[in-house]
């Protein structure tokens, strides 16, 4: 008796399942031929039962925009934030690596469902996907199969999700792209190049500059004030929008070549995990295009113009003291129209003013600008003014405790017994942080700690000799120049004294 019943129990659920996968079936064969509105309104029809019957609530987010070819921002963040949280709880998975990444990102796989508990309420989603009519001809790869990711929570929750939750989502969805994406190095193009169907503003790389603050040689004190800094920039979103200004920051990096200020751009990337647009403002024809280039960058973002003092003429045309009009000044005056039409053509001083402090430098948000120069005091004042350039950083020559930083990066040590001599040297010669550097690399690779340190002491000291033969040969000058006026002053006196006698002769 327990065998048949047992044998009639298992022919019952096979049954069961043969005709629903009959069911389906039919119903796929059909479809085919049911009408696209008889479809739809079948499909509206039984959403209103089941709104009607059932208590719970879907919220559906595609996965691109129509009339777009681009993904949904509101898709992508839900994909990164189930990604974050939910996949553990998921059986079906899929993997895939970006473009011009080099890390695989893990999504919930098509028609998966996963669960979420947010601060009591309990919500779920699933990701479906659905094929279009095979009689349906599709001009876009998007039109092809259709990817949504639906939400469903009961009603009472209903003012939760919408105020909470949704915000919840699409924040911890950004913060989990920007932490997962591969940072990217941006160039400029030239103008001629940003038509057609594939014209681009920026190019990129991958941004893989190993350089961090631990390793950057610099005072261990200066760097903690500038991390202090980027720290308070990138948490202090409410903090710029109370005090009225925009969500960006100047930095002014200036110093003598090879004092780090490229490194230290590239740490402050790999700290905030920023891209960096690299701005060439010498493939820029005009203010229009800068304007253009800026509006092009994405927030989370270092714009860099490096060594600003010799990119273009930032000097700016200054108001002079009316002189008497003349000849040659009418002429000048008659030359003015194909100046005027050459200004147009090249960014000017006002034009860059407004790129980094104008109206349409708020566009967006959570921007840093740097500048680079090696010579501050050739730059315009208003360009370096604070609220522009907010901060500025100098980047000065090689202090002990730069030093130290350096030999526990290239060497592996804190201490030894020929740190006194260098600290020393250090305090009476000027060298750069990339010179140290370069003599403490080891040339084998046997790290030989006493012969990388003798030839770093030996390099101070020929810099050493050779900086005191330059104040020599400098007083030698200064003595000469000296000799000269004073020849010069009696030989006039001398001419003077003849000139009066041969008056009262």
């Amino acid at each position: 008796m327990e065998t048949i019943a047992g044998d009639a129990h298992g022919y019952g659920w096979a049954g069961l399942w043969s005709a629903v996968a009959s069911l389906i079936f039919l119903w796929s064969m059909v479809q085919q031929y049911v009408p696209a509105q008889l479809e739809e309104y079948l499909t509206t029809l039984s959403r209103r039962l089941h709104a009607a019957i059932s208590p719970y609530v879907t919220i559906t987010i595609d996965e691109h925009v129509p009339d777009s070819f681009g993904r949904s921002e509101a898709y992508l963040a839900a994909e990164a934030y189930l990604s974050a949280t939910c996949a553990t709880s998921a059986r079906r998975l899929r993997a895939d690596l970006a473009a011009g990444s080099d890390r695989m990102s893990v999504a919930v796989d098509d028609h998966e469902e996963v669960v979420d508990e947010f601060r009591g309420a309990k919500l779920w989603w699933r990701k479906t996907k659905t094929l279009p009519r095979s009689n349906v001809i599709s001009w876009s790869a998007h039109e092809e199969e259709r990817r949504t990711y639906c939400l469903t929570f009961h009603n009472r929750h209903r003012g939760l999700v919408d105020a909470v939750y949704l915000p919840h989502v699409l924040a911890e969805g950004r913060a989990a792209t920007v932490r997962n994406r591969q940072r990217r190095l941006f160039t400029n193009n030239p103008s001629s190049d940003w038509s057609g169907w594939d014209g681009r503003v920026w190019s990129h790389v991958k941004l893989e500059h190993p350089s961090t603050f631990a390793t950057l040689g610099m005072h261990p004190a200066k760097k903690q004030d500038i991390i202090d800094d980027l720290d308070m920039f990138r948490d202090g979103k409410d903090y710029y929008a109370s005090v009225g200004k925009a969500w960006k920051r100047g930095y002014l990096l200036f110093g003598p070549p090879g004092t780090g200020k490229s490194t230290m751009i590239a740490a402050m990337a790999n700290y905030l995990d920023y891209d960096v647009y690299d701005l060439e403002l010498t493939a820029v024809k005009n203010n229009t295009e800068l304007r253009r280039l800026f509006i092009e960058t994405t927030g989370k973002s270092i714009i860099v113009i490096e060594d600003i003092d010799c990119s273009i003429d930032l000097t700016g045309k200054r108001k002079t003291k009316k002189k008497k009009k003349d000849k040659s000044s009418k002429k000048k005056k008659k030359m003015a129209p194909p100046v005027a039409m050459d200004e147009e053509n090249k960014v000017t001083l006002s034009g860059l003013l407004n790129f980094i402090d104008g109206l349409w430098s708020a566009c967006g948000g959570e921007r840093i600008i740097v500048f680079t120069t090696n010579h501050k005091e050739k730059l315009d004042p208003a360009l370096i003014r604070r609220g522009r350039m907010d901060s500025h950083i100098e980047m000065s020559y090689c202090c002990f405790e730069s030093f130290k930083v350096l030999a526990k990066n290239y060497l592996h040590i804190a201490d030894h017994e020929l740190f006194h001599e260098i600290q020393q040297l250090l305090g009476e010669v000027d060298m750069s942080p990339a010179d140290v550097a370069e003599n403490l690399m080891p040339k084998s690779k046997a790290k030989d700690v006493d012969a990388s340190l003798g030839k770093l002491i030996k390099a101070l000291k020929e810099a050493k000799e050779e900086a005191l033969a330059k104040a020599s040969i400098g007083a030698v000058n200064e003595e000469e120049a000296e000799d000269d006026d004073e020849e010069d002053d009696s030989s006039s006196s001398s001419e003077e004294e003849k000139n009066g006698k041969n008056k009262n002769d």
